[in-house]
């Protein structure tokens, strides 16, 4: 099965913004290491999903993703952070350190494209990011992140002056 390059930018991203928040690690080196280990790559991805038994990728998969989304995510999202928490702690119905951490680093990333990312429809966000927890979060998780972000969306649509 293909991925569209950018869904796996946003893929690679929600694992280096997981990795982030667990470690402190700058995202970049992250990416940089993501980039120079595809087998590391492989197993967080497989850690998170449960699948460490599944084959991994082959290389042309692996390596399909569209770069500049890539580093537009992992600059971004480190850098309007206390907003995008600030957006997110306004609808999350518990406080932010009690999100599952795969969880959040999805929706932080959802909130970044909602709120920084004009070119991106926000129902895009939305359903990258429910496709993103399907794959990587809890299971159900989905559920709650689309609520979630629809929730920073209306408000935001709002606070802007969109339509909804």
């Amino acid at each position: 099965m293909t991925i569209n390059p950018r869904s796996q930018s946003r893929r690679y991203a929600a694992l280096a913004l997981y990795q982030w928040r667990l470690t402190g690690e700058d995202p970049m080196e992250i990416k940089r290491h993501l980039l120079d280990d595809p087998e590391w790559l492989d197993a967080v991805a497989g850690s998170l999903n449960g699948s460490e038994d599944d084959a991994p990728p082959d290389s042309k998969e692996r390596f399909n993703f569209n770069m500049e989304l890539l580093d537009q995510l992992l600059t971004g999202v480190p850098v309007h952070v206390t907003e995008i928490d600030a957006q997110l702690d306004r609808v999350l119905d518990r406080p932010i350190s009690q999100v599952d951490p795969v969880e959040l680093a999805i929706l932080r990333l959802g909130a970044f494209e909602i709120l920084f990312s004009d070119s991106i429809p926000d129902r895009v966000a939305i359903n990258e990011a429910v496709e993103l927890t399907k794959l990587l979060g809890a299971h159900e998780g989905h559920k709650y992140v689309n609520g979630v972000l629809d929730k920073v969306a209306r408000t935001h649509a709002a606070a802007s002056g969109r339509p909804v």
